[in-house]
């Protein structure tokens, strides 16, 4: 490739066609830049998610394959793909990325809560920067004596710079670790985000003194120490000006764009985008670096309110995901493995590894085991403690700038930072797992275990999930239909499900929330969704016939399942009411939202690890009418329950009998019943030649547990004789003989005389549904039936409930191949056959 003289590069090309070379112009060669850094990053971070790696380790990784340890080898590849000339180019945006990021960071940092953090985690937070940081300034000693040129750099600069390496902690990464492993609530979790915060101011003030005291470094002109005073005064000023005038000016803005101004804010965001980089440039005018004004900038921003939220939602997903990554991976295209040669070398990366980690365990370890925490938490504490990642990169790339750092030395600190947070996770996992609650066997897990008696009955606890304000008006609906009468006692906790994703406003709803068991429930402004919930129940709180308490579980959608089914154990719930991943929205199949296909996941990983029951809501607008009728209104809720037979429908049933309480809710009972002759019939279904036990999206799956078609069918007829005289002259009972199934289910959905139809899921089917096992499911994890209603396409109005009810025995199910119709008589030996599934009428 020709020598380019940088004075000549031009910023777009005339094209190919025209006998230009794209990666000879700016631009071009900025898009292939990004895009291989991004291309590469997320493939790494794709193969370290089994290992719960935050994504700054493959972004860092990422930049050192592309660079000159790995690929950047080749002198050709390093010529066309990242030459010399195009590395301020690339630096500049990646900064850009990095200031407005730093924003985040400072609008995300409540200094306030910090203040109510407590002396413990103060503590903590000083013994695990003063240790460390004195260790770094013996390092700092010996790197100085063994690495080659870095004696010329002052004692002063090289000493801090090495000992803020050594002593941060990463805040942001640390925040999404202890996310990804369920310990944020715990006093682990508690305690090691409020050191961090702690950490995280002391970083910011550390990293000033050590640009303040940096100048030129090694080979510039010898300056006056009294110029770095004048730094520190200037910067002191500036933090001061901000806190004093330009707080109270955006807390004003604030108030502006409040929803109840409805003024509109287009200007205002204008100006405080305008605010960062001013802000930023007044930082590196007094001579500290840039990212330090927008970090202050962001402190003086109000928490919680919509102007922050709109600022966040403006400017994260474009800093975040695209030039935030350029900046790690800039890091790692700096960084050269190669210079470290030798067992000198190596020696070295060893010492400052070992110190790093020992200095800051050690030290966070002996405080916290002072603060009378036990010894496995303490321990824990200090390796959560150890965790390096934005600040510790800022840190080293601005010592390199300034020249304190040369490429050896930066590039064992960066093997440092990688290796300390890289092995975090891995070693919380092996020597901390918090209680997971008690036994659930003494605790009610499905309804038929409450007792009804008329002098006591037992309190119904159930356990309602929510994706957002969308659900509270069905979910308002189905709560107060269950409640019945005054007698029945009802503890209701409402779970608002919040994806943990890589955006900054995750680790803000993390500060923004507290403990309460296991999830958090919100102390800042409450959000819609709240304020829906909260006030559609406070009249029966009042009255003291509902209890309600509101929560917020924030996690990956892989795992939050285990969020949920550890309250519905901790909180022993007797109930868990779950989301469909799909609702409806006005008249029609096709107006409907899909929150995604990772909620769905959720959902059957819920049914099939749940402590209790669980009913799965597909809402096509119940509950939309009035959510708190009085006892002398009209009828204003018609639910059906669908009967066949089986432990699921029965536990339907029990929950239709709760709803049969209520005075303005009309319940009827239809019972599916085989045509005369049809009763000797019996299906087999053949299981599918997969691992018994697995789920699958293209058949149903059935329990393989043994069961006594004879007691089923008693238990079923003694179910509904129960029923229909508890309720004789309140629920309308008939049933109904078809011969096609299919249709007459689809026939009650779209008669639009209800505005529920409550089914079991049908785990232990009877044979007429039995029968339904070779249709293409849409839904397999509702069951054969619940499918039919809420399947796309079938015109059903009404929304639906399919319930599944709690078994230990039923837990284990397959997918079924094949099913086989067969004579009554001929089935005695083919019955129990291997891999197969019998049912009979019941």
């Amino acid at each position: 490739m020709p020598v380019i003289n940088i004075t000549s590069i031009q910023t777009s090309s005339n094209g190919a066609w025209q006998g230009d070379n794209p990666l000879d112009f700016a631009f071009p060669l900025l898009i292939v830049q990004t895009t291989l850094i991004l291309v590469v990053s997320r493939f790494l971070a794709f193969l370290l998610k089994p290992l719960r790696q935050p994504k700054v380790i493959a972004e860092i990784a990422g930049g050192i394959l592309l660079g000159p340890s790995a690929m950047g080898r080749n002198k050709k590849y390093s010529d066309w793909i990242f030459p010399k000339w195009s590395t301020p180019i690339l630096e500049s945006v990646a900064s850009v990325g990095l200031l407005f990021f730093l924003f985040l960071v400072g609008l995300e940092l409540d200094l306030s809560s910090i203040r109510r953090s407590g002396k413990r985690a103060f503590g903590i937070a000083a013994a695990g920067i003063s240790l460390p940081f004195v260790c770094g300034i013996g390092v700092a000693f010996v790197l100085r004596k063994t690495i080659d040129g870095e004696d010329r750099v002052g004692y002063a600069q090289f000493l801090v710079f090495i000992g803020v390496a050594l002593s941060i902690t990463a805040f942001p990464v640390l925040a999404r670790i202890l996310a990804e492993l369920k310990l944020l609530t715990t006093q682990v979790g508690e305690t090691a985000m409020a050191a961090a915060a702690f950490n995280d101011v002391t970083a910011w003030i550390l990293l000033a003194l050590a640009v303040a005291l940096a100048g030129n470094g090694a080979g510039g002109e010898h300056k006056s120490p009294l110029i770095s005073i004048w730094v520190l005064i200037s910067g002191g000023a500036f933090v001061a000006f901000m806190l004093t005038v330009i707080r109270p000016a955006m807390k004003w803005i604030t108030c502006r764009c409040s929803p109840k101004n409805n003024v509109v804010d287009e200007a205002y965001i204008c100006l405080t985008l305008a605010g960062v980089l001013a802000s930023g440039f007044m930082t590196d005018l007094i001579g500290i670096h840039s990212i330090f004004g927008a970090f202050v900038f962001g402190l003086t921003i109000p928490k919680g309110g919509e102007f922050a939220e709109r600022l966040i939602d403006r400017i994260e997903d474009f800093v975040s995901g695209l030039l935030l990554p350029l900046y790690f991976a800039s890091s790692g295209l700096k960084t050269d493995v190669a210079t470290i040669r030798g067992g000198r070398a190596w020696g070295l990366l060893v010492l400052v590894i070992t110190t790093a980690c020992a200095g800051k365990i050690i030290g966070t370890f002996v405080v916290a085991m002072m603060f009378m925490i036990p010894a496995r938490e303490s321990l824990t504490l200090g390796v959560l403690m150890n965790t390096k990642g934005l600040v510790e990169l800022i840190v080293l790339d601005i010592g390199r700038e300034k020249r304190v750092l040369n490429d050896e030395s930066f590039a064992i600190l960066v093997l440092m930072a990688l290796f300390t947070t890289f092995i975090t996770t891995l070693t919380v996992i092996a020597i901390y797992k918090p209680a997971r609650g008690g036994s659930s066997t003494s605790s009610h897990r499905k309804l038929g275990d409450l007792t009804t008696t008329k002098d006591t009955k037992d309190e119904l606890r159930i356990l309602a999930c929510a994706h957002g304000s969308g659900n509270v008006p069905s979910l308002v609906g189905l709560i107060e239909a269950t409640r019945g009468t005054k007698k029945s006692l009802l503890k209701l906790f409402i779970m608002h499900l919040m994806e943990l994703t890589e955006r900054s406003s995750s680790i803000i709803m993390v500060q923004r929330a507290r403990k309460n068991g296991l999830p958090f429930i919100n102390q800042s402004r409450p959000s819609e969704w709240h304020d829906r919930v909260a006030g559609a129940f406070q009249a029966y709180s009042q009255l003291g016939r509902i209890s309600v308490r509101t929560m917020t579980a924030i996690s990956n959608l892989t795992t939050m399942d285990e969020d949920i089914c550890q309250v519905g154990e901790n909180k022993k719930v007797t109930l868990i009411i779950l989301p469909f991943h799909r609702q409806w929205r006005g008249d029609g199949d096709k107006a409907m939202d899909n929150v995604g296909h990772g909620w769905r996941g959720v959902n059957q990983r819920v049914l099939k690890n749940a402590p209790c029951s669980v009913a799965v809501l597909v809402d096509r607008g119940f509950g939309n009418g009035s959510q708190i009728p009085e006892a002398n209104t009209k009828i204003i809720q018609r639910v059906c329950i669908m009967f066949f037979g089986g432990p699921d429908d029965r536990e339907a049933l029990e929950f239709g009998g709760r709803m049969a309480e209520h005075p303005v809710v009309k319940v009827s009972i239809v019972r599916f019943v085989q045509k005369e002759g049809q009763e000797k019939n019996h299906v087999v279904l053949q299981l599918s030649p997969s691992e018994c036990g697995a789920t699958t999206e293209l058949s149903y799956s059935f329990s393989t547990a043994a069961m006594n078609p004879e007691k089923e069918k008693d238990l079923d007829a003694t179910a509904i004789a129960e029923f229909k005289n508890k309720w004789e002259g309140t629920v309308e009972y008939t049933e109904n003989v078809v011969s096609n199934i299919v249709e007459g289910v689809l026939a009650i959905g779209r008669s639009g005389d209800y505005d529920l139809i409550v089914v079991g899921k049908g785990r232990f089917p009877s044979t007429m549904v039995a029968e339904l096992a070779y249709r293409q499911p849409e839904h397999a994890e509702l069951g054969p039936i619940g499918d039919i209603l809420a399947s796309s396409g079938h015109g059903v109005d009404s929304s639906v409930l399919v319930v599944q009810q709690h078994d230990l025995s039923h837990a284990e199910e397959a997918p079924v191949s094949k099913v086989v119709h067969s004579e009554h008589e001929k089935s005695a030996d083919e019955s129990f056959g291997l891999g197969e599934i019998t049912r009979e009428a019941v």
